[in-house]
């Protein structure tokens, strides 16, 4: 009993300890605040009031960079260093620390505050120069190694997933991810990934990864196992162009079949190989891309399977088109309307090759060809509804194209730029298999005129009528990784076999037409 008032004393001195703690912390995160402020006003006014005089560079230091290279940052500030061959004055020296520290700030591997220091080096040395000046940032590395596990609800799937992330792996801002992911239709995937910037430039990577995954796919009453492995390699043109060639070799098995699967799926089940190189372009000019309110998108991908040295037993040219704009509505008497009207653009086309050593090109494989129809591309159909048919199974097309236009509007009560908004829309796409040499007016199947004539008339197809069409509203929420949709949706013109949704349709994704 006698060690009760000590215990409850010890209890009040921690719960004061700890709030003594935590104000200092606060105490000393304003502290580093006011110094950060102090030295970026010092810069400031050394800049205005010396900026036109002479200046040469005469040491760069990195502080706390413990876990990074020095051969990796002496890449980065060199150029700086050897630029004190030619004359310039104290404001461009201040600007090239500038570009080189937002040049390190995007490797991502450091906290966002990198604080410059600018001081004399020692009078006494004999080494420097009147004009010489010391560079020194102070960094704060991020924490190297993260987990994250979850579950993810969305387009008629729902999964769990657990991913390890090794930044900075071997200093020089490498990135070393593996994931794992179980779900209703993914039945499992396990992915690794090794990416590394290249003579320490953020804007071109190399990647390097593999994957072994099963996917049940419903709507053409079959499994497919798949075991790939790619290297990509990205970069960036001016300030919005971005690039990736790609190589990837993979092993497709389509197996599982349901009891009714079509013969179309049936003929295709088994295993092949497609070996491909692939070139994507992307621009991104929206002010956001997941709702954007101005700005254009556009993106190009042509992928190469099969000719030549790559091998494997599917043979192709596959080209994909995908554009979207978006620009404000003007109210009259109202300065901010948050009224948005946009407009997308998609179309691709898949045009079979003659592999080496055979004379004719072979149709393309269902686990090739496009799929079109759902709630983040054509709204109003079921996923992979358009399109050809085979019984009970959607076994995709070679052509496509689809548009879509949206309005999107504040709700009442909430701001203009609020995340969360209606929406009015209209959607429409088609998609068709290639034409037969019959249907087509070719002499024969095989030749290259063959298969340029089938295209030529399938692609005409495309006008031949309506398109498939719906139209509706609904509810856009813009969260920052990715866009969730709730619309009542009513189909307008549903071809032959293809499989309609009206009523309640929900969506969840980062890329809607």
């Amino acid at each position: 009993m006698a060690e009760a008032p000590a215990s409850i004393f010890a209890q009040l001195n921690s719960s004061t300890d700890a709030k003594e703690q935590e104000k200092r912390a606060q105490d000393a995160i304003k502290r580093q605040r006011r110094l950060y402020e102090q030295d970026q006003a010092r810069i400031a006014e050394l800049a205005d009031t010396n900026s036109t005089l002479p200046c040469t560079i005469n040491s760069i230091r990195i502080l706390n960079a413990v876990l990074t290279r020095r051969g990796f940052l002496q890449r980065i500030f060199d150029p700086l260093l050897k630029a004190n061959e030619r004359p310039r004055t104290l404001a461009e020296a201040l600007e090239q620390v500038h570009s080189a520290t937002q040049k390190l700030q995007k490797f991502g591997i450091f906290e966002e505050s990198i604080t410059p220091y600018i001081d004399r080096p020692d009078p006494t040395d004999p080494s420097t120069t009147p004009t010489d000046i010391d560079v020194y940032l102070s960094v704060k590395e991020k924490g190297r190694l993260s987990f994250k596990s979850g579950t993810n609800v969305g387009n008629t799937e729902g999964d769990a997933y657990g991913s390890v992330i090794f930044k900075n792996a071997f200093g020089g801002a490498e990135t070393l991810a593996a994931n794992a992911t179980y779900g209703t239709r993914t039945r499992s995937s396990y992915q690794g990934t090794f990416s590394t910037p290249l003579f320490s430039n953020p804007d071109l990577n190399l990647e390097l990864g593999g994957v072994a995954s099963s996917t049940q796919n419903t709507w053409a009453s079959h499994e497919e196992v798949l075991k790939a492995a790619w290297t990509k390699l990205r970069w960036l043109a001016g300030d919005v162009h971005r690039h990736e060639v790609e190589y990837n070799g993979s092993w497709r098995q389509i197996t599982g079949l349901a009891s009714n699967a079509s013969p179309t799926v049936r003929m295709d089940a088994g295993d092949s190989v497609k070996s491909s190189v692939a070139h994507t372009w992307l621009a991104d000019w929206r002010d956001n891309p997941l709702m954007p309110q101005y700005g254009v998108y556009a993106k190009t991908v042509n992928e190469i399977a099969g000719i030549g040295p790559l091998g494997g037993d599917v043979a192709f040219w596959k080209g994909q088109v995908e554009t979207q704009g978006a620009v404000p509505v003007r109210i009259p008497g109202v300065r901010n309307s948050g009224v948005t009207f946009t407009t997308g653009l998609r179309a691709g086309i898949l045009c079979p090759l003659t592999l080496a050593g055979r004379k004719t090109p072979e149709a393309s494989r269902i686990n090739d060809r496009f799929l079109l129809g759902g709630p983040t591309d054509v709204r109003g159909f079921r996923e992979a509804g358009l399109g050809p048919r085979d019984g009970p199974d959607s076994v995709g097309g070679d052509v496509y194209t689809a548009w879509s236009a949206n309005l999107l509007f504040p709700l009442p009560g909430l701001g203009w730029n609020e995340t969360f908004k209606g929406q009015i829309f209209m959607n429409c796409g088609r998609l068709l298999a290639l034409q037969g040499p019959e249907a087509s007016g070719a002499e024969k199947e095989g030749d290259g005129s063959s298969v340029g004539k089938r295209l030529k008339s399938t692609i005409g197809q495309l006008a031949d009528g309506y398109p498939s069409t719906s139209a509706g509203l609904g509810l856009v929420y813009a969260h920052p990784i990715a866009r969730l949709e709730v619309n009542l949706v009513l189909p307008l013109v549903v071809r032959k076999g293809e499989a309609a949704r009206k009523g309640l349709q929900w969506g969840i994704g980062i890329n809607f037409l």
